[in-house]
């Protein structure tokens, strides 16, 4: 994990650096940048959604299937309010997996959004291309948990899953630069 966090604050401090040095921010040009990453948060908002909508029809397949195979207490196991099915069954993983997938999208969604969004002010093109990153890395880790039937350690299996984590933390380095750069450069009254 260290060796992620510093290959992600270099890779963040040297676009920034090129960016500030190079290229445009809100604060500089009017061409509005700044608003792809917006963008691609909203477009990650619309699998988010899609994504729980697969989880609905995850518990209804898995209630079945449990069901079919003779498990006790199928609907108080399954059935909502619960978020998680109780039990260890083959059915039971499989669904918490599914589960487990989409909760786990809001567990950094919304600092990524304020991170990137701050970002996106003073580093347009860096900010897009860490949320990007993220973007990637989110959308492929929760498919491959949502496919894992059951076994956690497959939300790894796509090699682009890790990006969601290097984007984060570049993310995270350009957002906390670019919140001081605003600080560094405000006229006091």
């Amino acid at each position: 994990m260290s060796m992620m966090m510093i290959k992600s604050a270099a890779v963040a401090g040297i676009g920034a650096f090129c960016e500030s040095k190079y290229g445009p921010s809100v604060f500089r040009s009017p061409d509005g940048l700044f608003a792809a990453t917006p963008l691609i948060l909203i477009g990650l908002g619309f699998f988010t959604l899609s994504h729980g909508l697969d989880v609905g029809r995850a518990r209804s397949k898995y209630m079945e299937l449990a069901k079919k195979d003779g498990e006790k207490e199928v609907d108080e196991r399954y059935g909502l309010p619960n978020l998680y099915a109780q039990g260890t069954s083959k059915h039971a993983l499989a669904f918490n997996c599914v589960q487990r997938s989409h909760q786990h999208i809001f567990e950094n969604y919304s600092s990524v959004c304020v991170m990137g969004c701050m970002a996106s002010l003073s580093f347009p093109i860096m900010a897009a291309i860490s949320t990007f990153t993220y973007a990637v890395g989110r959308i492929t880790m929760s498919k491959a948990y949502a496919a894992a039937d059951g076994d956690a350690s497959k939300r790894y299996s796509s090699k682009f899953a890790i990006f969601m984590w290097y984007g984060f933390l570049m993310n995270m380095c350009l957002g906390a630069a670019s919140c001081i750069k605003i600080i560094m450069t405000a006229e006091l009254a």
